[in-house]
Parts: C-alpha cells; structure tokens; sequence
C-alpha cells in the first residue's frame, strides 16, 4: 500500500519518517477559514477530510493505481474555544503569546486517513502549559522568526521548548501530527496488519 502525505510540512514529513514509515509528499491547499460557528475539533477535522479528498483526486487522475491511502492533517492551538492561527505579522506573534503566557491551551490535530473506498479520522488533543511570559522574552522569540508560520506563533520543538514546562497528551500531536495515533488508523485501515 502506498502512503501519500497530503501535506508541505516538513514537521510531518520528520514525524513520519523518524516511526519508521515510507510515504510520499503532495502538498495540497485548503481554506483554513473556520467556517461560522464551527467547533475547534470539527474545524481541525473538516480541513484534514478536504486536504486527504483533493490529494487523492489528484492522485486518481494521474494514475490508475488504486492501492494508495491519503493521509490529511491540520492542527491548530485552542484558548478558551478560540482558534489561533498562523500570525499573520510580528504583532499578531506578539498578541498570541502575550495570550498564551501563564495559561493551559489545547493543540487539535484533525486526522484523515483515505484510500478509494474509505476514510478513516480522528481528532487528537494535547493540552500544553506555557509559562509566564515577560515583554523581553515575547520580543525575543517573535524575532527570531520561528513562530512565524506555526499555530499559536510557536514551535514547541524548538526555541519554545524553554517557555512550556507541561504538557498532557502526544507530544507528536505539537508538533504537527499524533503518530501514534496515526499508526493505529494505518494498522485497522489494513484490517489489523502491521506495518
């Protein structure tokens, strides 16, 4: 069975390929818009459906092979029910982490597993601590660019990892996708074979 990584995300592609799984890249877009009303969990759902749908779509078209699952995954940090984004600026980097500091958040990550005639999903969520954060220590790490193009306006794998003394649930699932919940989808998406 092929495994096709609907995703550009160099985090995902490290995620997999350090449990050990072969896969292939296809880089979809999407509208992360949460549409009104709609709950973190079926946000983060929804995007990772529509991103595992496109790339096999894309896939189909272009080959008759039909033994290929489509893995489609979005994360997004979560405070008080409100969805935060990738920043849009330095300011709004500054904004989510002043947020952030001293309080408990939650990280989805919405998971789709697609092959021709199923699809298999899965939110996961890992709730994450920041500590407090003084005005130097936000300036400082908006300036080093990390955060500018992560959920939340930070990378927990790198530079942040000094601001987050706790966090309960997959530390995968920071980063940008639960691997071991993915492996579980893989192995009954199989029919239980491992592998």
């Amino acid at each position: 069975m092929r495994l096709v990584l609907a995703s550009a995300s160099p985090r995902r592609a490290e995620l997999l390929t350090s449990a050990g799984l072969t896969f292939e890249t296809l880089a979809v877009d999407a509208d992360e818009r949460p549409r009104p009303g709609e709950a973190p969990p079926a946000y983060v759902r929804r995007l990772a459906g529509e991103k595992s749908a496109r790339a096999l779509d894309l896939l189909l078209c272009s080959m008759a092979e039909q033994d290929i699952v489509v893995l489609g995954a979005d994360t997004a940090v979560v405070l008080d029910g409100e969805i935060l984004g990738k920043p849009r600026d330095d300011e709004d980097a500054r904004a989510m982490l002043r947020r952030l500091s001293g309080q408990r958040h939650e990280v989805l990550t919405g998971v789709s597993l697609r092959t021709v005639g199923d699809e298999m999903g899965l939110v996961e969520a890992t709730s994450v601590w920041f500590a407090p954060l003084t005005p130097d220590a936000i300036a400082w790490y908006v300036s080093t660019r990390e955060g500018g193009d992560k959920a939340g306006a930070y990378a927990i794998q790198g530079l942040a990892s000094r601001f987050i003394p706790r966090i309960e649930g997959s530390y995968s699932n920071v980063v940008g996708l639960p691997v071991a919940a993915v492996a579980d989808l893989l192995q009954k998406l199989r029919g239980g074979r491992p592998g």
